[in-house]
């Protein structure tokens, strides 16, 4: 996990023969410099002009932000202003302020690990005065992180890869951690984590990572990890299988926001727990037709072996379940169909407690950072039952699909437990300013938001 905040630099560390040029936030309706006009800057949001001073050399950057400020109107800035230093003249609020660093530190990311070629040295901003340095680079380093996580080909980022980010992870911050790997997971009561990745070459585990007071709230998180979903025997055709490097992108977002817990030291007793997986093709692949028995006794028939996300949630969440946590969170790149329903930029939200979802869903207005609350809809339960085992992994048919494997999902939770089902892509299928095309992070703004609320400022 890396803190890149190399695009910043403090005032005490600059030269005073060094040149420090401002970048002016510009709102539509603000006086707009004559030359400006003339280049055809309005102000909107993200638009720029370099202004020349008096004796023709560089003087300072507009930057639009249209009728409000959208910190991702600076993104742009470290990759297209000229090389040096730069300061922020324009910001009004210290929220906004902190949040236009963020932005900054965003618009420099490139996920460089395989280019040989070098990329150009992006521009630096001056800190700002009074902004928490250490809180942007929470928010830098967790995103990226993310990003890193989900962008990182298959090759490189099996169950083991897991297993070492989240060793990373507990070693950074003092937490504990468990892998139960391969055969022991069989031996361990984890049948749906074993059964779904044991016809990988690479072996399938358990990641368990617990941290904090343990007299503490409990908050259990948990991620799916399926490091690469080939389908199974139900095999995915090679358009749908190219992306699916990105589908552990569940783990990253439990991984990630498990650092900003730690990070800023909420007083929980955090457990994460990632099931890591390959769903591959071989002689010992789970087959449609058979039945599965679940960590929690619950059994299933397999009616589609590219439905295999839920399969290890539903072990993951079941021993979630049994410590009887105080929120319980779980994250899963884990439907087409809550794409087809919402796009790719917009996640879906299943809670057990609608007080849950609404504070979710508000703090993700508030931050920036959307979901979207769909129903657990009782009247599709019924579809998930099998006619010879006690659940369906896949029902016929294909309607409301992330519905009903959002109520699978929930066979497995106490209705005592709050519980909240995220459904998210974990991917930009295009670019936006801070935002490039490949992995992404998807609502930590918001639950994080949820978190202090719950556990810091209601204490």
């Amino acid at each position: 996990m890396k803190m890149p905040l190399s695009v910043f630099v403090s005032p005490a560390e600059i030269d005073t023969s060094s040149v420090v040029r401002p970048v002016r936030l510009v709102r539509a309706g603000d006086d707009i410099p004559p030359f400006a006009a003339a280049s055809g800057f309005t102000a909107g949001v993200g638009e720029m002009c370099l202004l020349p001073s008096g004796d023709g050399s560089l003087s300072c950057a507009l930057v639009g932000l249209g009728d409000g400020f959208d910190p991702w109107a600076l993104s742009d800035l470290p990759l297209s202003l000229p090389a040096g230093v730069w300061s922020l003249d324009g910001v009004r609020d210290p929220d906004d302020t902190v949040q236009s660093c963020l932005a900054w530190a965003l618009g420099a990311y490139r996920f460089d690990r395989y280019r040989c070629q070098e990329e150009r040295v992006p521009a630096r901003m001056v800190w700002p005065a009074g902004v928490d340095h250490a809180a942007v680079g929470r928010w830098v380093g967790a995103i990226e992180w993310v990003r890193d996580l989900v962008n990182t080909p298959a090759e490189d980022m099996g169950p083991s890869g897991l297993e070492d980010a989240a060793r990373g992870l507990a070693q950074r911050y003092g937490a504990s951690l468990e892998v139960i790997v391969g055969e022991a997971l069989s031996g361990r009561n984890y049948p749906a984590i074993y059964m779904v990745g044991r016809a990988s070459p690479r072996a399938p585990r358990l990641i368990d990572i617990r941290w904090g007071d343990p007299s503490a709230p409990r908050l259990t998180l948990v991620g799916k990890g399926v490091c690469f979903d080939t389908g199974g025997l139900d095999l995915k055709p090679s358009s749908g299988m190219r992306l699916m490097k990105k589908d552990m992108g569940g783990a990253a977002h439990a991984l990630a926001l498990a650092s900003l817990v730690m990070d800023a030291r909420l007083p929980v007793r955090l457990r994460v727990l990632v099931p890591a997986v390959d769903n591959a093709v071989a002689g010992n692949a789970m087959r449609p037709g058979d039945i599965l028995r679940t960590r929690k006794g619950l059994t299933v028939e397999i009616s589609n072996t590219d439905a295999e996300g839920r399969l290890i949630l539903a072990d993951a969440l079941a021993e979630g379940d049994s410590e009887k946590p105080d929120l319980m969170i779980d994250f899963a790149t884990l439907t087409g169909a809550a794409r087809v329903a919402l796009g790719p930029e917009l996640p879906a939200l299943f809670s057990n407690q609608d007080t849950l979802a609404a504070d979710l869903v508000a703090a993700g207005q508030r931050e920036q950072d959307p979901l979207w609350h769909m129903p657990l809809w009782d009247g599709y339960r019924a579809m998930v039952e099998s006619r010879i085992a006690d659940l369906d992994n896949a029902p016929e048919g294909g309607m409301a699909g992330a519905i009903t494997a959002a109520l699978f999902l929930q066979a497995f939770v106490s209705n005592s437990t709050p519980w909240a089902h995220i459904d998210l892509f974990s991917w930009n299928q295009k670019a936006r300013p801070g935002r490039p095309v490949g992995g992404e992070a998807m609502t930590l703004k918001a639950i994080f938001s949820v978190l202090q609320d719950r556990f810091v400022r209601r204490v």
